[in-house]
């Protein structure tokens, strides 16, 4: 019997040789032959061009042109679309008459580069409405909280006679409360959708933002035309003792004594209340109603395009943003700024003392009997019924 390790040895080289033959076998036979396939070689993509773009016309083809020698290359209908060519709409031109543009003709508005009307507008609004306007208003703010912190409410130094002028009538205060609650409405609103975004939504969130501003955008287009009548009643009501006059421009000259603490003598309207009325109410006025009711879509006969909307939105921020700055400085006055001037605007009536403190020149008309005093008619005393 063979040792074992001796019949090991045997098995190993048995295989080795077994091995050694199968290689030398697979270097003697033939190999059979490779078919040759359609490989595609590597280029340079920016060497390589389609067959169908070296056909003379390929830049000018139409869509339907294209998609028979490039089916699925729409390249001609998109360069179309980009340069504003109006394509087919079922839609009657008297209700959409842009349906079948959907990028508009390049122009170039004041402060954007010149692109098309969506993305010039869109300059103009980011660039320089957004951010100027939003820093004027601040600035504004902050020269009032300036004032009131150095200067302090504007005191009556005489002491009430308890004599009472009616400075308003309950028509003047009901058509001023109407106006000044419709401007809160349209302010706020105004200012929520205009600037919301970088103030509001990071605190409540996208959906209650969204709501929100659903909610004042239509309070917005509501409260616009309570605010324009309202605006007319104004302008017809106070015109008359807004007229320029004597002491106007010494008053503008003084700043009205606001910096030196000595009143300018005034009529029953100042230098600055008639600047409020001839360039907030009257002028931007017009323009704010004007434009506002253009993108409310209410004025009749106007064919309303995207480029008819977008110059109004952009006339109508800058004159809001202006109105809202000269009306901060009015409310201001009228509430915390002066003692006694919210009081009058409430109940119609101020003391002699008022009248002659801030209002000197008004204040001897009315003593001298060329203004009366009393305007309204007072309520005759009721009777007692006895049963």
């Amino acid at each position: 019997m063979q040792h074992p390790s001796r019949l090991l040895r045997a098995l190993l080289l048995s295989a080795c040789a077994a091995l050694a033959w199968s290689g030398v076998s697979a270097q003697t036979t033939p190999a059979a032959p490779v078919a040759a396939t359609g490989a595609v070689k590597s280029a340079n993509i920016f060497d390589v061009k389609p067959d169908a773009s070296e056909a003379s016309g390929y830049a000018t083809q139409t869509n339907g042109e294209r998609a028979k020698v490039q089916p699925g290359n729409n390249a001609p209908m998109w360069r179309q679309v980009g340069a504003g060519v109006t394509g087919y709409s079922s839609l009657p031109k008297s209700e959409a008459p842009e349906a079948g543009n959907l990028i508009q003709p390049f122009v170039q508005y004041p402060g954007s580069s010149l692109t098309n009307a969506g993305e010039a507008w869109r300059q103009v609004r980011n660039n320089w409405l957004i951010p100027y306007g939003g820093a004027l208003l601040l600035i504004i703010l902050g020269a009032i909280a300036l004032f009131y912190l150095t200067k302090g409410t504007i005191k009556q130094h005489g002491v009430d006679t308890g004599k009472k002028i009616e400075r308003f009538t309950a028509f003047e205060r009901s058509a001023h409360w109407s106006n000044a609650i419709a401007f809160s409405i349209l302010g706020i609103s105004g200012i929520v959708m205009a600037f919301g975004k970088f103030f509001l939504l990071p605190v409540m969130g996208l959906t209650l933002f969204g709501w929100l501003t659903y909610a004042l955008k239509n309070m917005h287009n509501f409260a616009g035309p309570v605010f324009a009548v309202s605006l007319v009643v104004i302008f017809v009501t106070f015109l008359r003792d807004n007229m320029p006059s004597r002491g106007d421009l010494v008053w503008l000259l003084k700043g009205g004594g606001l910096l030196s603490g000595k009143e300018v003598p005034s009529h029953r309207f100042n230098a600055g209340e008639k600047l409020v009325f001839w360039g907030g109410v009257f002028f931007l006025g017009i323009v704010v109603v004007s434009s506002g009711f253009v993108l409310d879509k209410i004025l009749p006969g106007l064919v309303y395009e995207r480029g008819t909307m977008q110059i109004a939105h952009m006339i109508h921020a800058v004159a809001t943003i202006l109105m809202m700055a000269m009306f901060i400085g009015h409310i201001y006055i009228g509430t915390i700024g002066m003692q006694g001037a919210y009081q009058g605007m409430r109940t119609g009536y101020v003391d002699e003392t008022w009248a002659r403190e801030h209002h000197e020149y008004w204040y001897n008309d009315i003593k001298a009997g060329k203004i009366p005093a009393q305007r309204t008619e007072p309520l005759p005393p009721s009777k007692t019924v006895q049963i």
